[in-house]
């Protein structure tokens, strides 16, 4: 047992006395300058009191004044873990459960007040709707082909007969896009340890992000479809003006 083990263990005071005195002479006979400091843990610091309280009841004035002279002089360095009470293994966790607890609170602050948690939480395929944009897409690329098939049997549409070949889809690209996404999000949570715990109710702030967010998607929705008309109108363009060029033939 080391001397500061004396000092905090359960025996007699004049164990515990001669523990303090001999760590007090250690103390001051080391060859260190500056000196090795004597570490105390919290735990270890409430039963040095108790020492102290101890030895006043038994009118050992001294040990009081030498308690006070080795704090005013510095002597001690108070920390938070008990090295002579808990195994290696032990101190380990409770470091890490110390520096876990940090962590969280960091993240928690770090994602009060940023858009951080509400792409965390996203669901990039229910949030796209994806099936129906791949429904859609699947629509679109059948009407586009039948489109083309119908004008070649008139017109040459040599020249736009590869807008109907395009092999992957606005759908396929959002599904690749999505599942990237989500490996991205998986990747995101083993480097930071932090997950997404769903709750009962979406925060108000959240909230009004993901309506924000889903309102940028429906003008996208919209856009598209326009896009759409413009290609139909396009097309339809081509094929009267490739109509009125055989009829002046």
């Amino acid at each position: 047992m080391s001397f500061i083990g004396y000092v905090v263990s359960t025996r007699s005071l004049s164990h515990r006395l001669g523990g303090l005195y001999c760590l007090y002479c250690l103390f001051e006979t080391q060859p260190f300058r500056p000196p090795f400091k004597i570490y105390l843990s919290l735990g270890e610091l409430k039963k040095l009191r108790t020492l102290v309280a101890d030895a006043k009841a038994k009118s050992i004035e001294v040990v009081c004044a030498l308690v006070k002279s080795m704090l005013d002089r510095n002597m001690f360095l108070i920390g938070v873990v008990d090295i002579n009470e808990c195994s290696a293994t032990e101190r380990i966790n409770e470091v890490t459960e110390i520096q876990n607890a940090r962590i969280r609170t960091a993240y928690e602050k770090l994602f009060a007040n940023t858009k951080i948690e509400l792409f965390t939480r996203l669901d990039m395929g229910l949030e796209l709707d994806l099936d129906s944009i791949k429904q859609r897409s699947t629509q679109y690329a059948m009407a586009k082909k039948r489109a083309i098939e119908g004008a070649s049997k008139t017109v040459d549409v040599e020249n736009i007969k590869h807008i109907a070949e395009r092999t992957r889809s606005v759908g396929d690209a959002l599904e690749q896009s999505a599942a990237d996404w989500n490996v991205q999000k998986e990747a995101f949570y083993q480097q930071t340890g932090y997950r997404h715990q769903p709750t009962s109710e979406t925060p108000p702030h959240q909230e009004e992000q993901i309506q924000a967010y889903n309102k940028d998607v429906e003008e996208e929705d919209e856009l598209q479809e326009d896009n759409d008309a413009d290609f139909t109108k396009e097309l339809e363009d081509a094929l009267f003006s490739e109509q009125l060029m055989i009829e002046d033939e």
